[in-house]
């Protein structure tokens, strides 16, 4: 029997369809969470389809979700560039080619009188563990502020309890996030005091990974596209985009004023000049510099191995 015409068009259509859209893989850090709202926007609201592109997102820690970039089972990650740094410096060929934070979150907080770096003389300061970007910023600030770390500062591994050993008094202080622990304390009516760690330490935060022979086709530019419009519609409208992402998170998965708190991370004036996404160089330089004389770096390292911005639009519809 003779296929209908109208029938043949139709699957045609539909192959074709099918044939133009691809599925990207994005491993997200942790669990579902508001932090990660700019990407859900994304999706939901159509800026990868828009691309020709399906998005499927994949949960779990940066130790996890590393290996599986590098075995191709996921085209990027989202993580700290300290992610990259790291694995580039062992071999690695990936690449930080989106930032969603122009400035670490990472913050020292204490319900106790804290303004400069001086006064964590004779604390006892609680970091998750000697690894990642906090640990790696309260290094950078003891450092420029000639704080030896066992003699004058005692850091302390305390995992993910921030909170609680602030709140307990457990430790004097703690390094957390000040999108977040800060927020929660204030939320909750405490007083808190936080120090600012971009001085010593000015690196960027979170953003899109990827493997370095990516570059080379249209994928990367259109998933950093498609996400740039997710970070400009969050900054535009912090409540719509939450209202747009909590189905994706859901109601423990984090507060408006968290999202709220995290927004002005994502502009600066450099990505105002830039594009949304757009790292830093001065702060990348600043940071590995850093980074070289803590001596987790080789004394040649150049900071612009590790980043692009080719992939950045400077303007977005």
């Amino acid at each position: 029997m003779k296929r209908p015409a109208l029938l043949t068009l139709l699957l045609v259509t539909v192959t074709a369809a099918s044939a133009q859209t691809r599925t990207v893989n994005i491993g997200l850090g942790y669990i579902p969470n508001v932090q990660f709202t700019p990407f859900y926007v994304a999706d939901r609201l159509g800026y990868f389809k828009a691309e020709g592109l399906n998005v499927k997102y994949q949960h779990g820690f940066i130790n996890e979700l590393m290996p599986l970039l590098l075995q191709g089972k996921l085209d990027f990650v989202v993580g700290d560039p300290e992610d990259v740094i790291f694995a580039r410096n062992q071999g690695a060929p990936v690449k930080y080619v989106m930032a969603m934070y122009q400035k670490n979150p990472v913050t020292v907080f204490s319900t106790r009188p804290l303004s400069r770096a001086a006064d964590l003389k004779g604390m006892t300061v609680g970091i998750p563990g000697p690894y990642g970007s906090s640990y790696n910023a309260i290094q950078a600030v003891l450092d420029e502020a000639n704080l030896q770390e066992g003699r004058d500062v005692k850091l302390a591994t305390i995992g993910y309890t921030q909170l609680d050993a602030v709140r307990g008094g457990k430790v004097d202080a703690a390094v957390g996030y000040i999108n977040n622990d800060v927020v929660q304390l204030r939320a909750a009516g405490t007083s808190v005091n936080t120090l600012d760690l971009s001085g010593a330490y000015p690196m960027v935060g979170v953003g899109l990974i990827t493997l370095e022979k990516n570059l080379s086709g249209d994928l990367a530019r259109k998933v950093v596209r498609a996400s740039q419009r997710g970070l400009k519609f969050t900054v535009a409208n912090p409540a719509q985009a939450f209202k747009t992402a909590q189905p994706v998170f859901g109601k423990n998965g984090g507060t408006l004023d968290v999202l709220k708190a995290s927004t002005p991370l994502i502009s600066s004036a450099y990505a105002a000049q830039n594009g949304l996404g757009a790292s830093n160089p001065a702060n990348w330089a600043k940071a590995v510099a850093a980074l070289v004389k803590l001596g987790k770096l080789p004394a040649n390292t150049k900071a612009t191995d590790f980043y692009t911005n080719s992939l950045i639009s400077k303007t977005l519809k």
